[in-house]
């Protein structure tokens, strides 16, 4: 739990849930009293209290802080929060940008949350309306498929170039003996390397006793290097692609540490991880994750055993450059974009493309694999989101084929209401006239010549349940070929016509319901076959019930009267 301590002279020190601290100082300020209440309040803003729990977020408070103290006594106010007044802070906030007034009405709300004492007419404005609101913050959207296979490629690429001159470079090595014995020989300078780790031209120069000058012409040192020890460029490239296979955010990405690998078998890793705004979670890799961990571990391996005991589990090691001893300390946005820059990564503007840490989280969870998913509440992304958020975040933000994709689902979910809110087609005679008289809709609507109603009367266009209007339209197939649909999908087509002769299979149908209804729970047959059981009775009472009567004698109540495939059988 983030503690926080304010001492004399004027100082903060924070201790966040991850184990990190930081000390802010407040000392020199004009206005020691007002600076110690607004102090106050941002401890009510610390995570568990608040949301706040990280460096970064505190410092953002602590500089709006100095800037409402400096502001506020440049104007004459020396006193605390207590004094202050509607008017004072009112000027104030219509004069400050967005981020400073909300940060400086969140304090005052802190100190009064802790029992500090404000004025009234403070306390309203503090919790009202902003004078600059907050513009409203939209989701990053995913990459484009092609930004994204971009992306994947070129680091996918690099990584496993990288890994495979590794390999090659150890093997050589391997092989290889000291170059003032052996001569210099690409095998011996991997040798050396090997044994005295990422040194500098210099230092290496100095094993062979001869001078840096003499190792950068003889050539080969930079190249046993790069090929040895991860650099800046693999690093970056491997991170990235960890996000991209993991889907974790950036931050717990870039904190972790060996101890947060727990392997359960050859194949499988729990990942602890720390997100800022939730402290620690855990979540099991997929399979193309795991195996990149195992990559760069192999990768990383040798560059580990060089490090200071207190730095080797720290999993994201390497040099900041090939043919350096210095390792890199942190990778910032400007290092990033460098890379994008020099390994000439493109968006689909042809710009170089901004490689955003965040939108690969959003991306990874737009392509992701859904077909797990059952509408539970629990089965969200994020064990931190409730649905309606990862709805806002993740659903919302689509690539345009998944775009495309859920507007041609929405659209034939339309369809099928539409479908289901039409009355059966139901002719009580075998009479060509009947069903031109009764149904003068329905023949407009499949454009049905004297010849095709009469096929529709007579039978010449029967199907298992009752005659269809045109069995090559495409309604639940392809186009131009026979209608795949099941027995049960015949009720809901707009295309069927039921006619007495349909009777007996009709009969045979609701038998196969009564048995299914029998071996199903009701939750399970209604979404399978629940509108169409619906349907047959609405058809079946439409008939006359002496032909139904007649018809019941032919119906034995077996699964082979019907046309079933072998997992659709009664068991």
């Amino acid at each position: 739990m983030p503690t926080m301590l304010i001492d004399e002279p004027l100082s903060l020190t924070c201790v966040f849930s991850d184990g990190g601290r930081a000390e802010y100082s407040l000392d020199g300020l004009p206005n020691p009293r007002l600076a110690r209440d607004l102090a106050t309040g941002l401890v009510d803003l610390i995570h568990p209290h608040g949301t706040a729990d990280s460096a970064g977020t505190v410092n953002f408070y602590v500089q709006a802080l100095r800037n409402m103290v400096r502001t506020l006594a440049e104007r004459g106010f020396t006193s605390g929060a207590a004094q202050l007044r509607r008017g004072q802070l009112a000027e104030f906030w219509m004069a400050s940008p967005r981020r400073l007034e909300a940060h400086t009405r969140a304090l005052l709300e802190g100190f009064a949350q802790v029992g500090g004492v404000l004025d009234a007419g403070v306390m309203e404005l503090a919790a009202g309306r902003h004078f600059n609101p907050q513009p409203n913050r939209q989701v990053l959207p995913p990459y484009s498929e092609t930004e994204w296979q971009r992306l994947t490629e070129v680091c996918r690429t690099l990584v496993d170039d990288s890994y495979a001159a590794h390999r090659q470079a150890l093997a050589a090595a391997a092989e290889g003996r000291h170059p003032r014995e052996g001569g210099w020989k690409p095998g011996n300078l991997r040798w050396l390397l090997a044994r005295v780790g990422p040194v500098s031209i210099s230092a290496f120069g100095q094993h062979v006793d001869v001078s840096a000058a003499v190792v950068h012409n003889r050539g080969g040192f930079h190249d046993a290097t790069r090929a040895l020890f991860p650099h800046l460029d693999v690093l970056i490239a491997d991170r990235l692609l960890f996000g991209v296979c993991s889907g974790i955010v950036p931050d717990g990405i870039e904190e972790l540490v060996t101890e947060d690998i727990d392997w359960a078998g050859d194949s499988t890793v729990l990942l602890s991880y720390v997100k800022r705004r939730t402290a620690a979670e855990s979540l099991v890799l997929p399979r193309r994750a795991v195996r990149l961990l195992e990559q760069w571990l192999a990768h990383s391996e040798l560059l580990r055993s060089f490090v200071p005991a207190g730095e080797r589990g720290r999993l994201w090691l390497g040099v900041s450059r090939a043919g350096g001893d210095r390792r890199v300390r942190r990778i910032d946005r400007v290092a990033v974009q460098r890379w994008v820059l020099r390994h000439g990564l493109t968006g689909d503007d042809g710009r170089p493309l901004k490689v955003h840490r965040s939108r690969i989280r959003t991306t990874h969870q737009a392509v992701r694999d859904k077909s797990t998913w059952t509408g539970s509440g629990r089965a969200t992304i994020d064990p931190n989101h409730t649905p309606s958020v990862e709805g806002d975040h993740y659903l919302t933000a689509t690539t345009p084929a998944q775009q495309h994709a859920v507007e041609a689902i929405v659209e034939d979910a339309q369809r099928d209401l539409l479908r289901r809110s039409h009355p059966p087609t139901v002719i009580t005679e075998q009479d060509a006239v009947a069903l031109a008289a009764g149904y003068p809709q329905l023949v407009a609507a499949m454009d049905l010549d004297d010849a095709a109603i009469a096929e529709l009367v007579g039978g010449a266009r029967d199907v298992f349940t009752a005659a269809c209007g045109d069995q090559l339209s495409g309604l639940h197939g392809p186009k131009g070929k026979p209608c795949p649909a099941r027995p049960w999908v015949c009720l809901l087509c707009p295309l069927a016509v039921f006619a007495p002769r349909h009777a007996v299979n009709l009969l045979r149908l609701k038998a196969f319901f009564s048995r299914q209804w029998q071996q199903m729970s009701a939750a399970q047959f209604m979404a399978v076959f629940g509108p169409y059981a619906a349907r047959i009775q609405q058809v079946l009472d439409r008939f006359d019930p002496a032909l139904l009567a007649a018809a019941a004698a032919q119906v034995a109540d077996r699964d082979d009267e019907l046309p079933l495939r072998p997992e659709e059988m009664t068991a």
